[in-house]
């Protein structure tokens, strides 16, 4: 075993063969150019262009799907923005960007934007409101223009709602010398229609739409960072081109195609291949599908967890809701357990049907109305697989294994 560990270590520890900066196909990492985004970088510039005249910017949202280019395209411009500063001697603006999945209280993102403002704030020990008022005042004694980035604000107004986005966005009736603004990044096109009419009144913001990438354009920026990441010839033709098409068809995810090269590349070093081939691009399709999925399912709520059983159980498909239902109430009776209504259960399977594990179609059948069909997304043994680790319905899922095996 010291042997196979020693094999790894030097392997890990010596030079690839196939990449000379990995790093360069990460997700958040930010190139010289964004390609096929050069107009949303110019609007997005546009509009926060008056910090550079010690002016307060319109409020920004950006909406769109995963993988459109928010984040980079925000993240470029306060680079462009801070590296002017930074040679000008410019100093009275601020930008702070709060990934809100990660800052997910209202306590954790005032904390750092003080942080990346320079402000000492204690990590605990404050109520929101002093934090808030020590923020303010803060920026105020500094006469700054600073710049808040909520990146999936959704995300936390969903977790603890909208009293920190209610405060930020009035703050500036509380500053005299200085002025705060507000960009917020969401995939929830209907995110702002959920906030409190006073929020709403509040955020005065510019709206800014990005579509998803085309297998054009993603081919365009594979190749980009192809050249930063991967040392000459080591790539096999069509492979660019495939990674572009498989994450053109989920909805143009520049993020999907980055970490379907990326992981490509990687099964490649493993198997000490000298060229990334298009099997090993196929390969990494698979294992990221299966990762994605269990992660996925893992994390869903119990009911949810026992409807996705009901359909695996039933070879992956259900002609109707109502058969679905039928079967999801028999697995509750099974496990002694009291079953969602009838509707509740169709919400979550809408839920479901928007996660990408299952799919829902509506059916006319003529004179006899129309139906929903429902199938799973996911190979059925994958799904029972995940289910079988939770420790509330795995004794069932293996006595069902057991059944079919026989």
């Amino acid at each position: 075993m010291e042997d196979v560990v020693s094999e790894v270590i030097k392997k890990a520890l010596g030079e690839s063969k196939i990449f000379k900066n990995r790093e360069a196909l990460a997700c958040d990492y930010i190139p010289n150019r964004l390609p096929h985004r050069e107009e949303y970088i110019r609007k997005t510039a546009e509009l926060l262009s008056p910090v550079l005249r010690g002016e307060k910017p319109s409020n920004i949202f950006l909406y769109g799907l995963t993988g459109t280019g928010k984040t980079a395209v925000v993240k470029y411009v306060i680079k462009r923005f801070t590296e002017h500063a930074e040679k000008a001697g410019i100093d009275f603006f601020k930008f702070s960007y709060v990934n809100c999945r990660n800052e997910d209280t209202n306590y954790r993102v005032l904390f750092k934007v003080g942080s990346d403002i320079g402000a000492k704030i204690p990590f605990t020990g404050l109520s929101v409101a002093e934090l808030h008022n020590r923020l303010r005042e803060y920026v105020e004694s500094k006469r700054m223009i600073v710049t808040i980035v909520l990146d999936e604000v959704d995300f936390l107004v969903k977790k603890v709602g909208d009293d920190l986005l209610y405060r930020l966005t009035r703050i500036n009736d509380e500053l005299y010398r200085s002025k705060v603004s507000i960009i917020g990044i969401t995939n929830d096109v209907k995110f702002v229609e959920t906030l409190d009419p006073r929020v709403k009144s509040s955020l005065g913001e510019v709206e800014v739409v990005f579509p998803p990438y085309d297998a054009l354009q993603l081919a365009d920026i594979l190749r980009e960072r192809a050249v930063l990441a991967f040392r000459e010839n080591v790539l096999d033709s069509g492979v660019i081109e495939y990674c572009a098409s498989v994450a053109a068809r989920e909805h143009g995810d520049a993020r999907r195609a980055l970490d379907l090269l990326r992981f490509a590349g990687e099964i490649a070093e493993r198997e000490s291949a000298l060229k990334v081939t298009i099997e090993h691009a196929k390969k990494a399709r698979e294992e990221l599908e299966v990762n994605a999925a269990t992660e996925v399912v893992r994390t869903l709520p119990y009911h949810s967890k026992l409807i996705l059983l009901s359909l695996a159980t039933r070879g992956g498909f259900a002609e109707s809701t109502g058969s679905l239902y039928l079967a999801y109430r028999k697995i509750c009776d099974i496990l002694g357990l009291e079953p969602l209504a009838q509707r509740r259960v169709s919400e979550l399977i809408s839920e479901l049907d928007m996660l990408g594990i299952l799919t829902s179609k509506v059916i006319s059948r003529g004179r006899y109305g129309k139906t929903k069909e429902i199938a799973l997304g996911i190979d059925s043994t994958v799904i029972l697989k995940v289910l079988s680790s939770d420790t509330r319905i795995g004794e069932y899922v293996k006595l069902l294994k057991n059944d079919r095996n026989r």
